[in-house]
C-alpha cells in the first residue's frame, strides 16, 4: 500500500511556478554544516542510537565521504537547533571526531516534526518493537492534534484532514499496519522498562505483552520477580487471568507467583528453589556461591539416611 504524503511533504504554491533549478538552489541555501554543540536531540526522542557494527561502517563512510545524505534540523526560538532526523548522523560525526554535521534547516511546526521524524527513522531495515510503541504514540498524538484543528476556511475543528478517517486508521495506512495492531503497539508504553526489554528480546510476545500492560505497576514488578525467579514467561492464557482478577480485585503477590507457577504446554519438568526459603536451611558460614553444590550434597546425604533406614526396616 502507498504511503500517504504528510502535509508538510505536499509542492507549496510558489513550487508550481518555478523552476527546479530555482528550487534546488532554494535547498541548498538552507542546507549548511552546523556545530555539533549547537544540535540538541529530539525531545523523547522513541528510536535507539547504538555504538554497534553499523555504526562503525557509518563512521568510516563519513570519515571517507562525509556525510552524504544532510541531518534534518529546525530553529528553535533560542538560536539552537533541534535535530529531527539524522541521529545515527550526528552521532558517527562524533564518533569520527568530527565538529560540525552537514545539515538541512527545514520550517516545521512540533508536530510536523513528530511526524517527520518517525517517518524518516521508519526506513531503518530493524526497528525494536519499544520503538515502535513510542513513536506510534508519538505520531499518533501528533495527528489527532493537527485534526482538531479548524482550517481556516472551516471554524468548525474537523475530524480529520486524510479522507476523514480516524486518527489510528491514517497511521494504520501509513505505515502498513492494522488498527488493532497500532493499539498494541501503544500499549506496550504501558509497561514498566524492563518488561518492555523482554519483549524487544523476544521473550515476551506481543500478546502477553499486552495483557501484562494493563496491570499495575507494582503486579508488574512482582510478575517480573516471577520471571527471574522461574526463568519463564508468562503465557497468553496467565497473562488474561491476571488481567481479569486485578479487574475482579482478586490479584495479590501469592495468586501471581502460584499462576507463575504453573507448568505450562510443552514446558519442561524443572525445581523452583525460592531464595528466601532454602537460605534459612543454609548455614551463613556456606557462601552464595557454593549454595547449590551444598544442596546437592545435603539431597545426597538425605538419600543415603533414607536408604539406611529402608535396609534397617526390611531386615526386621
Amino acid at each position: 500500500m502507498p504511503k500517504r504524503k504528510s502535509d508538510f511533504d505536499l509542492p507549496k504554491y510558489d513550487d508550481l511556478f518555478s523552476t527546479q533549478e530555482e528550487r534546488d538552489e532554494a535547498k541548498l541555501d538552507k542546507i549548511r554544516d552546523i556545530p555539533l554543540e549547537l544540535i540538541d536531540d529530539f525531545p523523547d526522542h522513541p528510536f535507539h542510537v547504538r555504538d554497534d557494527e553499523d555504526m562503525q561502517q557509518l563512521v568510516d563512510s563519513i570519515k571517507s565521504r562525509g556525510v552524504l545524505t544532510p541531518a534534518v534540523l529546525r530553529e528553535k526560538e533560542d538560536g539552537r537547533y533541534e535535530l529531527v532526523s539524522g541521529h545515527r548522523r550526528k552521532r558517527a560525526c562524533e564518533l569520527a571526531g568530527l565538529s560540525t554535521l552537514r545539515s538541512e534547516i527545514k520550517d516545521l511546526s512540533r508536530d510536523e516534526a513528530i511526524i517527520y521524524m518517525v517517518e524518516s527513522n521508519f526506513q531503518r531495515s530493524s526497528i525494536l518493537p519499544s520503538e515502535k510503541a513510542f513513536s506510534y504514540k508519538m505520531r499518533l498524538e501528533a495527528m489527532k492534534r493537527q485534526a482538531g484543528r479548524p482550517k481556516k476556511e472551516n471554524v468548525t475543528p474537523v475530524v480529520s484532514e486524510f479522507e476523514r478517517l480516524r486518527s489510528n486508521e491514517e497511521l494504520g495506512e501509513q505505515v502498513g499496519e492494522s488498527r488493532e495492531q497500532i493499539r498494541r503497539y501503544i500499549r506496550l508504553t504501558h509497561l514498566i522498562p524492563e518488561l518492555l526489554d523482554l519483549v524487544d528480546e523476544g521473550s515476551i510476545k506481543m500478546r502477553p505483552a499486552v495483557e501484562l500492560s494493563y496491570l499495575d505497576y507494582d503486579y508488574q514488578k512482582d510478575v517480573l520477580e516471577e520471571i527471574e525467579v522461574t526463568q519463564s514467561t508468562p503465557s497468553h492464557a496467565q497473562t488474561i487471568r491476571m488481567r481479569k482478577m486485578q479487574d475482579e480485585g482478586t490479584l495479590n503477590t501469592l495468586v501471581i507467583r502460584d499462576i507463575m507457577s504453573e507448568e505450562k504446554p510443552n514446558q519442561k519438568e524443572r525445581i523452583i528453589l525460592r531464595g528466601e526459603k532454602i537460605r534459612k536451611l543454609i548455614p551463613k558460614a556456606v557462601p552464595l556461591e557454593q549454595t547449590e553444590d551444598f544442596i546437592c550434597k545435603a539431597v545426597e546425604h538425605y538419600n543415603k539416611f533414607l536408604s539406611k533406614k529402608r535396609s534397617e526396616r526390611d531386615s526386621r
